[in-house]
């Protein structure tokens, strides 16, 4: 467990700074840098003995280090003294409203920087907010329970909140995150959302994460969706750059009647399933507004059911303070009546796992879901780019047991820690986020070579 320091400032305009013995271990100490600021100091050990971390205003004005009272870890590098770590959570869609600067995700934000104790200072900041020239960044701060903004030097790390995929793709977004992570050479995590086919391919590189994938294909022709439900008696379409269950349609074929079903929810959200006497009468009236060449086709799963509604699984995971991964939350997601897809916007139920299974059963698919999970979290970070903190798997278990990989979000959504029941480990998760931000500023101190290899 990493110590934390408290720090203090001293009201007067010396270039000294006093701190813990434990810290200085005799080495030849002479700066100090928080972020992307550093100034040269003179260290002294605490006459005290204390745990505190003492420096001047003046230190404080060079550092652009805001007077917070927020204990943070040290690290010791090359002479220089390291305090922080100071974590950039790169956003966008701000307002102009001082209690709702982020808008509707403030509430996200505001939990996330209201973790205690994490011996870091997270803020938020878009590209507006970045003064280049004097090498600042204007950040939103959560401190006694209020927003306020302070200018502080470019982060040692950067936590990507991008909202949306339209976001991610703005060539504005895409130079400021080019520009701090090759001339800054800041670390920046979970880069981007995850394309399905993509990571679909990735992994059947895999030989222990393929077993997991149901047959996924892109949209060719009708007789490619024939052939898949002559296969497996159902089938799914959906966007391959999708997310909520948006534009998600099942395609089931009777064999007795000879007839083929669909099952979708229609713009106004409501669960539609029609009859059809054919795929080439279907197409034209379910899909008239879509574009099949930017469509994929999978494998229907016969899906554990509960109160004969079908169930699957949300299963969080994230990298901890020694960058490992942990399984940080798993939830049963249940259909809606008639529903395509298990997400509350179409009536789905979020439940706990003790919930829907008793005992032993509910010991096995817990741990045949952790299993899988943390499995498939090492498959993605060795085949996809970037550094990747965090991953919200979309899981199934099907009638023999066997479990199904249907989507992974790089950018989970949290409906699930609304289940008053889900809520600890909703904190957990906020708390492995900061937690692996500062193993990956210690890295990017101590050892880059191995972080930018």
């Amino acid at each position: 467990m990493r110590k934390h320091y408290r720090i203090e400032i001293a009201p007067n305009n010396q270039q000294i700074v006093f701190c813990p013995s434990s810290i200085l271990k005799g080495e030849a100490i002479n700066k100090i840098a928080f972020g992307s600021k550093s100034t040269e100091v003179h260290f002294f050990p605490h006459p005290d003995k204390s745990d505190r971390i003492v420096l001047s205003k003046a230190i404080q004005e060079a550092l652009s280090l805001p007077d917070l009272a927020v204990p943070m870890h040290v690290f010791l590098d090359k002479q220089t003294l390291h305090i922080g770590p100071l974590i950039g959570i790169f956003t966008a869609g701000f307002t102009p409203f001082p209690a709702q600067p982020m808008g509707e995700r403030t509430q996200l934000f505001t939990k996330l920087l209201s973790v205690k104790n994490s011996g870091a200072l997270p803020f938020v900041f878009g590209e507006q907010h970045i003064d280049w020239e004097q090498g600042l960044i204007n950040g939103f701060f959560y401190h006694k329970n209020t927003w306020q903004t302070f200018d502080v030097p470019f982060p040692n790390v950067i936590y990507d909140r991008l909202p949306n995929r339209k976001s991610e793709r703005n060539p504005k977004l895409i130079k400021v995150k080019e520009k701090l992570q090759k001339d800054y050479l800041i670390p920046w995590y979970n880069p981007g959302f995850f394309n399905k086919l993509d990571v679909y391919e990735r992994l059947q590189q895999d030989g222990l994460a393929a077993n997991f994938l149901p047959e996924t294909i892109p949209f060719t022709s009708f007789s490619l969706i024939e052939t898949m439900l002559a296969k497996y008696g159902h089938v799914y379409i959906k966007p391959k750059n999708g997310s909520l269950g948006l534009g998600v349609h099942q395609i089931i074929y009777d064999k007795h009647t000879g007839e083929y079903f669909c099952r979708y929810q229609d713009e106004d959200f409501v669960n539609r399933l029609r009859k059809f006497s054919s795929l080439e009468k279907l197409f034209p009236n379910v899909f008239a507004t879509q574009r099949l060449d930017k469509m994929l086709v999978q494998q229907g799963i016969h899906l554990l059911r509960h109160e004969k509604r079908p169930v699957d699984f949300r299963v969080h995971t994230n990298k901890d303070e020694e960058g490992k991964w942990q399984v940080t939350a798993i939830a049963a997601k249940i259909a809606g009546l008639g529903s395509v897809t298990t997400h509350k916007r179409s009536g789905g139920d979020i439940k706990t796992l003790e919930e829907i299974f008793l005992g032993e059963e509910n010991a096995l698919y817990t741990e045949k879901l952790s299993h899988a999970a943390l499995l498939l979290s090492e498959a993605l970070e060795h085949n996809i780019e970037g550094i990747i903190g965090e991953i919200g798997f979309d899981l199934g278990i099907d009638r023999n047991g066997d479990v199904w990989l249907f989507e992974a979000n790089s950018k989970p959504g949290r409906s699930i820690f609304n289940h008053p029941d889900l809520e600890e480990f909703d904190l957990l998760t906020r708390k492995l986020t900061l937690a692996f931000a500062i193993f990956i500023t210690e890295q990017s101190i101590l050892h880059p070579e191995e972080l930018f290899k």
